[in-house]
């Protein structure tokens, strides 16, 4: 294992110099919370694939494929196909508003009364996601050191929480390319075929696995239905994910680069559940499904090809950590902490000067040692995604996707969906169980339901505030003092 250690190595130290590098560009809010907002395709489409395609995607999608065949790939398919209706729909948007967080957007639409109550449900969310994915480096570390998992837990939260709190955006960008390239060799170029070929082929499969294995929707289709509610729509409106679609510098990059990732998605998905349908050939009694992936890498792969898919595995886990990680203390940070302390306005903008990059960078370490707590804490992988997703759908979706699709919608409908729909997901998980799908079900109708209710029996959303949104959505926004200041000069930016 001597190549692969050193493969495993020099792809660390490489996270941790992007993370110094990434910090001398970090030099304002805006280049240390969205990379300058001046993405170009390559970077961004990158980036926001790499985001998504974590730890869940790559070692749960093999596990998924393992268990139910090429049915297996819908939990991530449904992840593409939600990234692909937000860049088609509703990023280029989303990018015109030049703000930091999904609760900054509902003050712009609502009148300045629902961020603090959004941010916390956000919060919690994108803690949980972070959570998730920290949880995972147990698995990798156990495969490739045999070490403790708290051990494992606390060096790889150490590493995404160091990169991350050093240039923020910039270095989360930076290392987020080097994972996306690392994941298409490591899964799409080298464990894909090595797989199909070591299990025999096609047809070798086809013979040796139930006809279900290879059915569209094996998987079942009210299991195909909560993928879509999910991961489908909490791909729209999750502050992980806006806050990429914040780093695009133009509509046009927010909407074709979005799409491109989308795109590999899709592939993406297809590919895990081959890989996980390959190893239930090689290996049909394995324990648990959640360990074909590690199995198949350390006995079927050579020498270096296995390091750097090992490295492959741990790049999605850190891309998914480092922007779940970021999001978290943006969230806390600007929509919890700073307005308590009453230093922004309903708008987002601050009363006195502050090193803001500093405090950004304080609330990274801070909500990093929090994440690698509860992550030690908890070992239910699938119990915690799950609970970050309810909570996001379930009181955040429709607040959202109604200020931006129903004008009728106020801010007391809002806050009230906020409330009800968080409060009915968390009591009905504790009724029901976190793994059943009546919480995120019915509390979405109550939120939905409330929404729509209490927008009706109250006052329209005053005039000058629907003015103002629309201007912001069409990309008119007010003395905006986020764009870069070569903007000013005439010079020509460097673009990813």
């Amino acid at each position: 294992m001597a190549v692969d250690y050193t493969v495993i190595a020099v792809y660390l130290a490489g996270m941790l110099a992007m993370g110094w590098w990434g910090m001398r560009r970090a030099r304002n809010k805006s280049e240390f919370l969205v990379a300058g907002r001046r993405l170009g395709p390559w970077m961004y489409s990158g980036t926001m694939a790499a985001i998504v395609l974590g730890g869940a995607s790559t070692i749960g999608g093999v596990g998924l494929g393992y268990r139910y065949g090429l049915s297996g790939a819908w939990m991530v398919l449904t992840i593409g196909l939600g990234l692909l209706a937000l860049s088609v729909f509703f990023s280029a948007r989303i990018a015109r508003l030049k703000v930091y967080t999904v609760s900054e957007m509902l003050d712009l639409r609502y009148g300045g009364r629902a961020g603090v109550i959004s941010g916390v449900v956000m919060w919690a969310y994108t803690l949980m996601l972070a959570v998730t994915s920290t949880i995972a480096y147990a698995t990798i570390f156990d495969v490739l050191f045999d070490l403790d998992r708290t051990l494992a837990i606390v060096l790889g939260g150490t590493i995404v929480v160091a990169y991350s709190a050093l240039g923020g955006m910039w270095s989360i960008t930076l290392t987020d390319m080097v994972q996306f390239v690392v994941k298409t060799i490591g899964v799409l170029l080298l464990l894909l075929p090595i797989a199909v070929v070591k299990a025999g082929g096609f047809a070798e499969m086809k013979e040796r696995l139930p006809g279900d294995y290879f059915a569209p929707l094996g998987i079942g289709g009210e299991t195909i239905f909560t993928y879509v509610l999910i991961y489908t729509f909490g791909m729209l409106i999750g502050q992980d994910i806006w806050q990429r679609v914040f780093t695009a510098r133009d509509d046009r990059v927010a909407r074709w680069g979005g799409t491109v990732a989308g795109t590999y998605c899709l592939l993406y998905a297809i590919a895990g559940a081959v890989i996980g349908t390959a190893a239930k050939v090689m290996y049909p009694d394995l324990a648990s499904a959640d360990d074909a992936f590690a199995t198949i890498v350390k006995d079927e792969l050579p020498m270096g090809v296995r390091g750097l898919v090992l490295a492959a595995a741990l790049a999605a886990v850190m891309s998914t950590s480092s922007g779940a990680l970021i999001a978290c203390a943006t969230v806390a940070n600007n929509d919890i902490w700073s307005r308590l302390r009453g230093l922004v306005t309903t708008g987002g903008e601050r009363h006195k000067e502050a090193d803001e990059v500093k405090d950004n960078r304080a609330f990274i370490l801070i909500m990093g040692v929090a994440v690698i707590a509860v992550a030690i804490a908890l070992n239910d992988v699938v119990e915690a995604l799950t609970v970050a997703y309810n909570l996001l759908v379930g009181g955040l979706l429709v607040p959202i996707l109604g200020g931006l699709l129903w004008r009728r919608g106020t801010a007391a409908g809002a806050l009230a969906s906020v409330a009800v729909g968080g409060l009915a997901v968390t009591g009905l998980m504790a009724a029901y169980g976190i793994l059943a799908t009546e919480p995120v079900y019915y509390g979405l109708a109550a939120s939905l339901t409330t929404y729509v209710v209490v927008s009706l029996c109250t006052r329209p959303t005053d005039a000058a505030v629907l003015a103002a949104w629309r201007a912001r959505l069409a990309g008119h926004a007010p003395g905006d003092r986020d764009a870069p200041e070569t903007a000013a000069t005439g010079t020509t930016p460097a673009h990813g």
